[in-house]
């Protein structure tokens, strides 16, 4: 969820005095990218799972300070909710086997933060949505201790003026309100950083967008919501409505939610973050002492503070992200659009797939999105959420077509080249891809697992079908044998 801020009340002279500051920030960027100051040399690629919290019951533990203490690992961080917490897995190079390094390091990290954890009643779950959270777990008392989170949510409500309202229609119909944004808290996912240069980024970005629908279809994992079941990705609205500081009146007025497909393909990472600051007003318009264009100037890296701040609080399904390593300032295409789990190799094979295909399409000699329009690729995002496997989707040369049908016979050999092309193994390539073939082959996921184990349950009260599912699938996710061999 970005930096940690203090609690604190903010005046109408903070917000001009972080609006300035965010529009210098913005100038000494520009600055940066036209004098090429990035690391562009060896790109790494890195790893973020957020992960659920649950007692012996299945039912939600709003344990994670608790959790986090017994785990005493700096990997491990707190999220939104206090039934979540979060990994940062230590970023790799495909080329040195930065595959299988993710997989052994995320496995045993995990492996011995659930040992830790189980001690004091939490037990970690890799799902996009936690099934058995109910509207009891909706209220403000359901945040992290953070003084971010509270102060992110009031910000966002009063922004509203309003409660957060939750109208979501899938194969059941949900219509729900909150008091704050917990319900954003409710979507846990995986995020993939693709490290590039300022002249690839575009490039990556684009070819990110292309290719989102696809991986959602492969990767669905968020059946249910509130015990009702809704979109195969219902993280992808849920999130969409949890955190929209619009009134209806802004709606209609044509005002850009801050959970953002996005509207055009770009040409520069600078497009990006110019369209950041142009279009949303600060939610913490917190303020630096750093004069950034005097950093620079002394030959220093700016940490750029305020942008990057106001950058975190916009939430683009593929974000761009400016960060600095040993002094060093780089840029990446965080890629945040798909649910945790089921497990670790599922992860994986996830992660092998868009770091192939993203590579492909980046670096082919005929851009995808020079063939198809920007609101293709939205329609099959939200189709590919909806209808997860079973998803329809355009594509250029091809017209509507099956997403694993496309999978399979165009992506999956491109996936395959560009892991190449990173330098990763045959070997690894061929596990981790030949598992995205067998869910395409199988039709079967995370959330076609779920929603039949939950109607296998028949007439059970619902609640009760959906815990005895989640224990089911705890279970299986341990033995880290991927979704499709589940029966």
């Amino acid at each position: 969820m970005g930096e940690e801020v203090e609690a604190q009340e903010f005046s109408r002279q903070d917000r001009t005095r972080h609006r300035e500051k965010v529009r210098r920030n913005l100038d000494v960027f520009a600055r940066m990218l036209r004098e090429a100051r990035f690391d562009t040399d060896d790109p790494m690629t890195g790893l973020e799972v957020e992960l659920n919290l649950v007692d012996e019951e299945g039912d939600p533990a709003l344990k994670n300070a608790e959790a986090l203490a017994a785990i005493a690992d700096q990997d491990f961080q707190t999220e939104l909710g206090q039934f979540n917490i979060e990994i940062n897995v230590p970023p790799a190079k495909l080329r040195e086997g930065g595959l299988t390094t993710f997989e052994a390091s995320l496995r045993r990290s995990l492996n011995d933060a659930e040992s830790k954890s189980a001690a004091v009643g939490a037990h970690m779950v890799m799902i996009g949505i936690l099934p058995t959270l109910a509207e009891g777990h909706m209220s403000v008392d359901s945040l992290s201790a953070n003084p971010r989170y509270k102060l992110l949510s009031e910000q966002i409500l009063n922004a509203r003026g309003e409660d957060i309202a939750i109208a979501i229609d899938g194969a059941e119909r949900l219509r729900a309100t909150a008091d704050s944004i917990v319900p954003e808290a409710a979507c846990t996912s995986t995020q993939f950083h693709v490290q590039t240069s300022p002249d690839q980024f575009a490039a990556y970005w684009n070819a990110s967008q292309a290719m989102a629908a696809v991986q959602v279809a492969l990767a669905a994992n968020s059946p249910y919501l509130l015990g009702h079941e809704l979109w195969r990705e219902t993280r992808i609205p849920l999130f969409e409505q949890a955190t929209d500081t619009r009134s209806e009146e802004l709606k209609a007025q044509g005002v850009r939610p801050r959970v953002w497909f996005g509207e055009r393909w770009i040409t520069s990472v600078f497009d990006l973050f110019e369209e950041n600051v142009r279009y949303f007003p600060a939610l913490l318009p917190v303020s630096d002492e750093e004069d950034p264009l005097a950093v620079l100037e002394a030959g220093g890296t700016p940490t750029l503070a305020e942008l990057r701040l106001h950058n975190g609080t916009i939430y683009r399904w593929n974000r761009p992200v400016y960060d600095i390593a040993g002094g060093v300032p780089h840029l990446r295409v965080e890629n945040r659009l798909l649910a945790a789990g089921p497990t670790v190799a599922d992860t994986m094979a996830n992660a092998a797939f868009y770091f192939g295909l993203v590579r492909a399409l980046a670096e082919s000699e005929r851009p995808l999105w020079s063939q198809m329009s920007f609101s293709a690729a939205e329609e099959n995002f939200h189709a590919a959420s909806r209808q997860g496997i079973d998803a329809q989707v355009y594509w250029p040369g091809v017209g509507q077509v099956r997403a694993t049908e496309l999978v399979l016979r165009r992506l999956l050999p491109m996936a395959r080249e560009g892991l190449a092309s990173w330098g990763a193994s045959g070997a690894e390539s061929d596990r981790l891809l030949g598992i995205i073939e067998e869910r395409c082959l199988r039709g079967a996921n995370g959330a076609e697992w779920f929603v039949g184990r939950v109607r296998a349950e028949g007439q059970r009260d619902r609640y009760d079908a959906l815990r005895a599912a989640l224990l089911d699938y705890r279970q299986r996710m341990h033995t880290n044998e991927p979704v499709h061999t589940w029966d």
